[in-house]
């Protein structure tokens, strides 16, 4: 029932970004370290929105592993006394 709901949220969240993206025709200037580029506002949002969700799955799957080695490493350290 829970991924239901995440996946409900997700794609909300998704929509509200494509319908504000979608109605701002507007360009903005993003200044990089070594360059600038020139986009319309809904591509910025569009670029930002896959960019948070790419690190938030990263870092979801980081956590997961860390706390899957803590679990097996304890484990480990309880049948070796």
């Amino acid at each position: 029932m829970r991924i239901y709901f995440t996946f409900f949220l997700v794609l909300i969240l998704l929509a509200i970004a494509f319908v504000f993206g979608s109605q701002n025709d507007q360009l903005i200037s993003l200044n990089y370290l070594v360059a600038r580029v020139e986009l319309s506002m809904a591509a910025a949002v569009s670029l930002f929105t896959t960019i948070g969700f790419i690190l938030g799955l990263l870092a979801t799957i980081l956590w997961r592993l860390i706390r899957k080695g803590k679990k097996s490493l304890a484990k480990n350290r309880s049948t070796e006394v």
